[in-house]
């Protein structure tokens, strides 16, 4: 009967508004939500079939709820340098636990960046899920996949113990007096007459003292521990404008393999105008043709031959550029301005960064800095298609197809953008406009009922 299809008509017409109100509630509720992705309820006609000529049986309306997952939210300045926006298409990879995970563990999927170190050292975001990472190994290497996710591990930044880097370049700054009277013990100077002056403290036929020995250096070794390193001149007259030179270490007792901890000597050659000479050559000169710096090789304990550590260090091996490129002879008083080594002795993890290209690195309060994870974003083909799950996060399904995880910027993935958050992609105009015309369509829908029922009384008043 068609007073009854329209019966029906107007209750679909009710269900259908009532569930576009939902949606609406939905995104007024998470407006400041971070990376929030609206949801809007759309309306299609049902048909039936019109079996009798003349007649028409009312179908009614379905509701077809559509996720706008694919829409860009505003990029907005966050306070947080662990607070991280998706700027283009992409997801993080999350898990709902940071420890223990399984390869049946499901992972999901988010835009909301809002991440925070918890008391475990593990990114969280607010709905506790697990920021997920290819891990960094030491020597820089990534074992990645854009579909294998049991490769990424939940990331965390504290549990690294103490950081150390040895010291591998100095550089040196310094002049030396032109005007520097030639010692008289120069003429029967032999190499390594000044490292057993620094060992004894007392001139002699094999001590000589050194005309200027301020250069002195601190160097970390493998294991976080300090030495200090020496390096002595005494001006020559043969030829003019060269220096002899010794590279020795205090105390001497650090050095095997040589006399007095001498690790190095040779010849500094200056030109007539007071800088380096880059390009002096022959054996005795401490630099190359290409003016390239000393290397210091010191060996472990364990060498069998050559300059190395004393076993009782039980330390690994060193090798050290020492550049003196900077190193003048002009006429004035011979000083140090800077010696700059690298190297750090043992840091404890003060806090972490996050790069545009999503590597994750902790820093050390002995300001080293270490890379210790690389994040993936995760992108779809259909993104629209994802099912939400509680936490702002999202399931692959069938309808979205399969993932690929990317590193930041490549292949149409979007850029990471570090101390900032994607904002709700909620517009307040629109939805309170929604508002308005769906309560209109739900009182309109009311009044189809109400209607019909006016009509089946009067039908049934016929009898009377």
């Amino acid at each position: 009967m068609s007073i009854n299809s329209a019966m029906l008509a107007g209750v679909s017409g009710l269900i259908s508004n009532s569930s576009a109100l939902a949606a609406i509630s939905d995104n007024i509720a998470n407006v400041n939500t971070t990376a929030y992705k609206r949801k809007q309820v759309n309306f299609a006609n049902v048909v039936t079939s019109q079996a009798v000529k003349g007649r028409y049986s009312a179908g009614g309306v379905q509701a077809v709820t559509r996720q706008f997952v694919s829409q860009q939210g505003l990029i907005q300045s966050a306070t947080s340098a662990t607070d991280l926006g998706i700027a283009g298409d992409g997801f993080f990879v999350v898990s709902s636990k940071g420890t223990g995970m399984l390869p049946g563990d499901p992972r999901l999927f988010t835009r909301s960046g809002s991440f925070s170190v918890d008391a475990d050292g593990f990114l969280v975001n607010d709905a506790k899920l697990y920021l997920q990472g290819w891990p960094i190994a030491a020597d820089g290497t990534i074992n990645d996949s854009p579909s294998d996710l049991t490769r990424m591990t939940s990331i965390n930044i504290k549990n690294l113990g103490g950081a150390v880097k040895a010291t591998e370049n100095v550089v040196v700054n310094a002049n030396l007096d032109k005007t520097q009277v030639v010692s008289g013990a120069e003429a029967t100077y032999v190499a390594g007459e000044m490292a057993a002056y620094a060992a004894t403290g007392v001139a002699s036929a094999t001590a000589t003292q050194p005309d200027f020995d301020k250069l002195e250096m601190n160097i970390v070794d493998s294991s976080g521990g300090t030495h200090r390193i020496q390096v002595a001149l005494l001006k020559s007259d043969t030829p003019a404008n060269t220096w002899h030179a010794e590279i020795y270490a205090v105390p001497a007792s650090e050095i095997a393999g040589a006399t007095d901890g001498l690790i190095t000597s040779g010849m500094v050659n200056f030109n007539a105008d007071g800088s380096l000479n880059l390009t002096a050559s022959g054996g005795t000169t401490l630099f190359g043709p290409a003016g390239s710096p000393v290397q210091l090789s010191i060996g472990a304990s364990t060498d069998v031959a050559g300059v190395r550590w004393a076993a009782g260090l039980g330390i690994k091996a060193s090798a050290i550029s020492l550049d003196l490129s900077k190193l003048t002879q002009y006429a004035d008083t011979s000083a140090v301005n800077s010696i700059n080594p690298d190297g750090a002795t043992v840091g404890n993890v003060v806090g972490v960064e996050v790069g545009e290209d999503g590597v994750v690195s902790a820093t050390f309060d002995n300001n080293e800095v270490r890379r210790i994870a690389q994040i993936g974003l995760a992108t779809f083909p259909n993104s629209d298609g994802l099912l939400a799950v509680s936490g702002n996060a999202y399931r692959a399904t069938i309808a979205s197809g399969e993932f690929s995880v990317k590193y930041p910027g490549e292949a149409g993935a979007g850029e990471i953008a570090p101390g900032a958050l994607e904002a709700s992609a909620v517009d307040l105009s629109a939805e309170f406009t929604g508002l308005i015309t769906t309560q209109k369509a739900y009182s309109a829908s009311s009044k189809i009922i109400t209607t019909a029922d006016q009509m089946l009384e009067e039908l049934i008043n016929i009898k009377r």
